[in-house]
């Protein structure tokens, strides 16, 4: 597969894959002319790749990772870095739910809020609070 076929099957740049390659994520061949060419494979490859980007693996941490997660084979001291970077995940998504619960709150002090009158409208504490008291009820 050329480069432009592995971009636009993945959903990435071309420039994105040619920063895979610099990186040793991907590999290519190269045609008579001087094309890279990709086997494949590269796509599901490079989905890979996404997902673990996304994760907040580094590069080098993904090219580590790469041969278990097309093989399923780790010997102990990778499974031992996988469990701790699923731990590393865990802790994440634990805060980004705290954060996301906290920004419903602000989000439901502020639509309070707007509902008042200028006039009539509370201090912004109590807005917080009101609007606490009204996500603790729902629970």
């Amino acid at each position: 597969m050329r480069i432009g076929e592995v971009a636009s099957a993945a959903g990435v740049s071309t420039r994105a894959l040619r920063y895979y390659e610099q990186q040793q994520l991907i590999v290519s061949s190269r045609s008579a002319g001087g094309q890279r060419l990709y086997a494949p494979d590269t796509v599901e490859r490079v989905r890979w790749i996404q997902l673990l980007y996304a994760a907040g693996l580094s590069s080098r941490t993904i090219v580590e990772f790469l041969p278990c997660v097309h093989t399923g084979i780790a010997g102990p001291e990778m499974i031992t870095r996988l469990r701790a970077e699923r731990d590393r995940l865990d802790e994440h998504m634990r805060d980004l739910a705290a954060t996301r619960a906290r920004l419903d709150s602000v989000l439901a002090a502020a639509e309070f809020g707007a509902t008042r009158a200028a006039d009539e409208a509370p201090e912004a504490a109590d807005v917080v609070k009101a609007a606490e008291a009204a996500e603790a009820a729902e629970v």
